[in-house]
């Protein structure tokens, strides 16, 4: 490396890739030498000294440092990565779902060639978090990690309770503003909480994660009687990633919706805002809050990350142990089947008599206790809303139930899980 000047290469000159060059562009010490882009000719906000639509020429360019991906995907990013991290060049990523996929693949390229990986980005945009996790909070041995961690679902749930429409018109307010994609499944479905609550358990834990084992729901199916029911009850609905220690050293990781009471911190968490809670000892909970995504806070925290890397190599050759990922031993991840929640159910039934006390004995026979149970006025074809919130229950308890009411034609419509 030339003396005082990290030389980068940037391989995405999108929203975030423009973030970084510019926040850059203040730094003597920082050069950025190259990027590569899918199209040469667009134009840009930003200007590069030299533009490529090749990225391995940035992997394999002899005269880089450190190389930040900012593309997303894993074609051709994890060739590309693999390539840099062999060439000795340290990285800097917000790629979620490379990292969730092949991050173990990635980390242990890294250790073998004596680089780093960071990618405070890839979790929760300009939130710092996997930083404290490694560094203040090292200490802790954690319990539990759970979080809002998409900003897109955030924005739609804020909007469908605030507004009282459907999850549809919030959709495509939210692709008006530019907080949802053309194709929003990755947000909608759950994709982009999954990636990172996998990344934030490896974090955590210590431990590989497969991301295929994760349940994972999304928010297509919230409908606004859903929403008032919610809040009639006192309760707000979001999408959360979960992570929990369970007795029997499984971990239980999940996304899905949630019912979380309206006066707790969770519920205060709006629009595209994001999340992260850990509860540890001996620090018990502690909360991380910001924005999630967009160009300045994501850039803020890859930014963070490359100065992390140039005060390092600055004064030694050898990656200080904090910033390395070991991840040997595969962790034994729960089956939704097994775990135990409160649960919210809509119910649409016919309104007569015996249906409230069919429920109840139905919930009964497969080892469910009742909390609360509500029936929301009768409509005009003589079906009525019934709402039922359980106490803590074995989901597989619970789906039996459902299957058991379904065949009664007492149609559980949705089902949401309380925390």
């Amino acid at each position: 490396m030339e003396k005082n000047v990290l030389k980068i290469g940037i391989i995405g000159l999108g929203v975030v890739g423009t973030g970084v060059v510019k926040a850059l562009s203040k730094f003597e010490n920082i050069k950025i030498l190259k990027a590569a882009v899918k199209n040469k000719n667009k134009k840009r906000e930003v200007n590069v000294q030299y533009i490529t639509d090749d990225p391995f020429e940035i992997a394999n360019d002899p005269e880089i440092d450190v190389v930040v991906e900012v593309a997303g995907g894993v074609d051709p990013c994890l060739e590309v990565l693999k390539t840099a991290i062999k060439n000795k060049k340290h990285i800097v990523t917000a790629n979620k779902e490379l990292l969730a996929k092949f991050g173990d693949e990635i980390f242990s390229l890294a250790n073998e060639n004596n680089v780093t990986v960071l990618y405070e980005a890839a979790v929760a945009g300009g939130i710092p978090i996997i930083g404290p996790i490694k560094t203040t909070l090292r200490g802790n041995e954690f319990n539990k990690v759970m979080g809002i961690l998409n900003g897109t679902t955030n924005y739609i749930l804020t909007k469908m309770e605030e507004d009282g429409v459907s999850y549809l018109e919030c959709l495509k307010d939210a692709q008006k503003l530019g907080y949802a994609e053309a194709d929003p499944t990755n947000d909608v479905e759950g994709f982009d909480t999954m990636f990172k609550i996998a990344i934030l358990s490896n974090i955590v834990f210590h431990k590989k994660i497969d991301y295929k084992k994760i349940y994972r729901e999304g928010i297509t199916h919230i409908s606004q009687d859903d929403i008032k029911c919610a809040k009639e009850l006192g309760y707000k609905i979001k999408l959360i990633g979960l992570a929990q220690k369970l007795e029997n050293d499984e971990l239980d990781i999940r996304v899905h919706p949630v019912l979380v009471e309206e006066n707790s911190m969770l519920a205060k968490i709006s629009n595209a805002i994001n999340t992260v809670q850990l509860e540890g000892n001996p620090v018990g909970s502690v909360m991380f809050t910001g924005p999630g995504a967009g160009e300045g806070p994501t850039a803020s925290s890859v930014v963070g990350d490359i100065l992390a890397i140039a005060a390092e190599i600055s004064y030694t050759d050898t990656i200080l142990p904090s910033t390395r990922v070991k991840t040997d031993i595969l962790a034994k991840q729960a089956d939704i089947l097994n775990t135990k929640n409160s649960y919210f159910l809509a119910i649409n039934a016919q309104n007569a008599r015996g249906t409230i006390g069919a429920i109840g004995t139905v919930c009964a026979e497969n080892n469910i206790n009742l909390q609360s149970i509500l029936q929301k006025g009768i409509k005009e074809d003589n079906t009525a809303l019934i709402v039922v919130i359980t106490e803590a229950s074995y989901e597989a308890d619970i789906q039996n139930a459902v299957k058991k009411l379904n065949e009664q034609n007492i149609k559980v419509t949705n089902l949401i899980r309380v925390i």
